[in-house]
This record gives C-alpha cells, structure tokens and sequence, in this order.
C-alpha cells in the first residue's frame, strides 16, 4: 500500500508528533555532535519562526533517558541515527517553556513559581522510578519551586543522577515585562534579590547541560551576576545552518511534494525556491560564513508558501504570511521604546531607506543600554530586521534580508507618515488597480504625492531626495500587483523604481512601469529644473531599452516616467516615449 504523503507541520513545534504523525522534518540532527563539543551551558538566539521550539523539542527526546528505547522510530530516519553519540538517551531533561508566564505584573512573581513549580512536579513524575513514590510525594508537597528544586538536585547528586535542563523562550518573559511594564520593574526581577535573577543562581552548577534559546541577548546580560557560566553560541560559523532552511532543504522539500504528487507535476523546483528567495532568504548569522555563501530561509514562512501552493497549485497572492503581524508589533513596540526621538528614528529611516548600515553585532547587552546605537542595531540584527550582508573594515555591513521585512519597515515608515497626514488608502487601491489592469497610471500618482505634499507640508521628517525616496516606497509597496524594486541597475546607471508586474499571481496585470525621481530645492532655478529634467529623460530611455529589463516585463506594457519635485511641491510629472 502507498504511503501517504507527509503532513506538512506549519505551525507544530513538538518533534514527537512531527515524526510518529508523518509529518515532514528537516533533518538537523547532524548539529548534536557538534554541539556535544561546546561548553555543557548554551545560549543560542535566532529571530522568530526560525525553528527553535521544534529543534530543543529534538534535543528533548535525543537526550530523554526515557525514551531511549524510542531511538530508531524517532531518528533511525535521520542522520544522527546512523551517527548516535555516547550521550543520547542518558539524561533526566526538565523542558520549560518561559513564554508560558503571563499575568498582570502584581502577580508575575506568583504566576512564576507556579509554573515552574508544576513543571517539576511533572518532571519528577516522569522520571518517578528513579526518586521512588516516597521523594515524588515529598517533592510535590512544597509550595515553593525552590524547594522542589532543591530536593531534585540532593537526589540527583546523591545517586548520580545526569540533569539536562532545556529553556525555549528563555527571554519572552522577561522581553514582555520590558516592553509593557517599563525598565524599573524589570530591573527589579533582574537584578540584585529579583526572582527571575534568582532561578539562574539556582541552576548554575546544578545541571550537567544547559540549553536555552530566545530571540534576545537583553536578559543574558542582566542575569549574568547570577548566572556566569553561559556560553554564546549564536555567531559561530559551525552553527550557521543549525537553524532556518537552506536552498538544499527547501529544494528537497518541494521535490518530495512534486513527487509525492502534492503539488503539480509540472512545477519547477528551482523556480519556484527563485520565487521564495527575494521574500523569505538571505539570512547570514556569522561573519565566516559569508565566504560558502551560505544564506538561510525563514522556516514558517516556507512553510506558509508551500501549503498555499499545495492547496491552489500556485504562490500565495500574500507572499507574507498574515501571522508575522506579531512580529512586527513586537518591533513597532521596541521602537516606541525610544519615544519615536532621536537617533533611534533616524535609524529606522537610514535602514528603509538605504537597505544597510554599518556597525557590529554585540554578543550581549543590559536593557538600560539597550538604546545606544550599536546595541540598537545588535537588538534589530537578532530580532532579524537585519543580517549580515558584508564587511566593510572593522564594521559589519548589516543588510535587510527580504522583502518580508523591508516591508515591515515600510510599514512602520507609512503608519508614521499616515499619523501626520493621512491619506486615503481605499482610494489609492482602487488607483493601484486601475495603473495595473488598465494604464491609468496618473491618479496613482497623483494620489501618492499629494500625501507627500500633505505630510512634508507638516513635518520635514528628512530632508530632500531621501524622504522622497522613503515616503515612495511606503506607499508603492502597499499593492500586491507589483514587487517594487527599488535602485535595480539598468544601461550603467540605477532606475529610481522599478514596478515588475507580479505576474505569477495576477496573471492580468497588463501594465509595468519605471520612476525616476527627480528633486530639487525649493530655490532652484528655472535654469536647474530643466537641466535636471533633461537629463532624467535620457536616463529613462535608457533603462527602457534595457535588455534585462524587456526580459522582466512578461507581456506588460512599459510606461516611464519621471517625476520632478520642487521642496514639497510636483514641479512636472510626464510619460517619456521610448
């Protein structure tokens, strides 16, 4: 009888029921060894949706002394099950999950104790043939985990007992407490008697291993008084790849699909990872690695991507998976951190605007100093709005990595403007519309720079061409229709903006189009303006005749234009006849 295919696991993060429910894994088993290598205490950080909850849920069950005997059903398959390390099967492991914590902040201390407290109870009934029913009732007994830990620890040191502790999420409580309550409180659960600060003194020394994984370094820095003996792994080359996808699993993933008959058996494979690459790759976690080449995609939204394209036989018409809006709160949320003042703004703007900047990643940080400009940017490089692009000297050149989450800064970017001057997005739509299906392209236009004109009026968020250029991209990347390029080389020069038709997933799209834009100062001459706008109608020509460009209109209709802005004010705006 034919196997059915595997269930594709979006969203599962327990890799028990990933294996024994014939769901597909990406093997990342080969990393065990290596890992055995490092210090027994280990803090690994990531951005979201990379994979960390299901890889420590792999770790779990490698190392769980219970289910030793499970070994070959859950990694015969796998490549550690060929490769198995003296270690595997030896350990009592006690799994916590620290985004589990929530409550008001009046009971945050409680709401602590209780989870960590049922945690372990848990435990000790898991691995009840070792304490005996006598020590599981006396451990149960306490009300206080520190108690229960306590009494584990004896146990464990007195008959020798291996203790593993993993912790996923290690800093989402802590992360949360910051963002909704403030630095003060949680400099209070962090420092000096805090209880949070407390649980890591009583950890050190007390487990064999240690492996925790969060999306931050903030909380790392401020226990590390109580707890000193973690070591960082998350910039080392050897575990570039331990998290995320590369092209080789995504490529082996969609042809077990095609094969599997999930998808069309006409689909190409290559293409189709080609068509994800702009959106969901590109992440580098370490300089070294720059050399191989070796870039990683966002898991969930793989994942995301394929169940579209087994349920309709096509790319999502949404390349961005509605359920990372959280994530994108959580960054808007950082940000307000800083008041929307100063340098942090600027920041912001630089990145959307230019794509990069320059600076190093730090390996960790106190959040009192969280603001500061290199920590700032180390906060967006491990929150993943940024990665490693290049070296440029001493400094890392640290790039946005997709058009995921360019557009998440053109989000924030387009939120910021629509505060100060709002314009009419149901109107814009309708205009995006018409530009695409029909050739009408002036009220889009239009539209855009009387919101330009309305909000620079207001407020001069940046001067001259660059808030241009950043207040077009907010606003041009909120249609579907069209992936906006921005700055492509075409003919030896750079085309302002490019709109390729998303042919693919609006196969009506008839019209396509290039902008050049043009700024001036509001005391330029009349003899400057036309000296500027004869050169930009050149420049247009050229890229029109682009041959790379011709090959990217897929049928499409190109219009070029260019547009010429005085201060704030449209001085001309004209098609220009190849």
């Amino acid at each position: 009888m034919e196997q059915q295919a595997k269930r594709v696991p979006y969203g599962v993060s327990d890799f028990k029921s990933v294996i024994e429910q014939n769901q597909y894994y990406v093997d990342k088993t080969m990393f065990l060894p290596e890992l055995e290598k490092q210090p027994n205490n280990l803090f690994f950080i990531r951005p979201r949706r990379f994979g960390k909850s299901i890889f420590l849920s792999m770790l779990y069950s490698y190392y769980d002394c219970n289910q030793e005997d499970c070994f070959e059903t859950l990694f015969g398959s796998l490549w550690i099950g060929s490769h198995a390390t003296p270690l595997h099967g030896k350990y009592q492991v006690l799994f916590l999950d620290f985004s589990q914590i929530t409550g008001k902040i009046d009971v945050l201390e409680e709401r602590f104790n209780a989870y960590i407290s049922i945690k372990l109870d848990g435990f000790v009934q898991q691995y009840a043939e070792y304490y005996g029913k006598e020590k599981v009732e006396e451990i149960k007994a306490k009300t206080e985990y520190a108690d229960k830990l306590q009494i584990i620890f004896d146990t464990a040191k007195a008959n020798n007992f291996q203790l593993y502790l993993i912790i996923d999420e290690y800093d989402n409580f802590t992360n949360v407490v910051l963002n909704e309550h403030g630095e003060s409180v949680y400099h209070a659960i962090t420092h000096a008697d805090g209880f949070y600060r407390d649980v890591f003194k009583k950890f050190k020394g007390n487990f064999e291993r240690i492996f925790m994984m969060g999306v931050s370094p903030v909380t790392l820095d401020d226990v590390t008084s109580g707890y000193n003996v973690g070591w960082n792994i998350s910039v080392k080359p050897e575990f570039n790849e331990m998290l995320g996808f590369s092209t080789k699993d995504v490529v082996e993933m969609f042809t077990y699909y095609k094969q599997a008959g999930s998808i069309p058996a006409d689909s190409d494979v290559e293409a189709i990872v080609e068509d994800m690459k702009p959106w969901y790759d590109n992440y580098c976690f370490a300089e070294e690695s720059l050399d191989n080449d070796t870039r990683m995609f966002n898991c969930d939204m793989v994942l995301y991507y394929l169940r579209n394209y087994m349920d309709y036989g096509h790319a999502p018409k949404q390349m961005i998976d509605p359920n990372t809006r959280t994530d994108y709160g959580k960054m808007k949320r950082l940000i307000v951190m800083d008041k929307l003042e100063g340098e942090r703004l600027n920041i912001i703007h630089d990145i959307a605007e230019d794509g990069f900047i320059y600076g190093q990643v730090a390996s960790h940080f106190p959040a009192e100093r969280m603001m500061e400009f290199g920590n700032f940017i180390s906060l967006l490089y491990y929150y993943g709005m940024l990665t490693i692009g290049g070296v440029e000297g001493e400094l890392l050149k640290l790039i946005i990595p997709n058009n995921n989450v360019r557009l998440q800064y053109y989000h924030y970017l387009l939120e910021e403007y629509q505060s100060i001057a709002p314009a009419n997005l149901q109107r814009l739509s309708l205009c995006y519309s018409r530009a695409a299906l029909h050739g009408d392209w002036r009220p889009m236009m239009d539209c855009i720079l009387k919101a330009y004109h309305d909000t620079t009026a207001v407020r001069q968020l940046i001067e001259g061409e660059r808030n241009l250029q950043g207040f077009m991209n907010a606003y041009l990347t909120l249609t579907s229709y069209y992936l906006v390029a921005p700055e492509m080389e075409f003919s030896h020069g750079y085309c302002d903006f490019f709109l390729l038709p998303n042919y693919k997933v609006y196969p009506t799209v008839a019209h396509s189009y290039i902008l050049e834009l043009k700024y001036l100062k509001a005391d330029a001459t009349e003899a400057e303006a036309e000296r500027q706008w004869a050169e930009a109608v050149e420049q247009v020509k050229s890229y029109a005749a682009d041959q790379k460009l011709q090959s990217m209109l897929h049928g499409t209709r190109l219009h070029p234009i260019v547009v010429q802005i005085k201060g704030y004010d449209l001085l001309r705006m004209e098609e220009v006849k190849p």
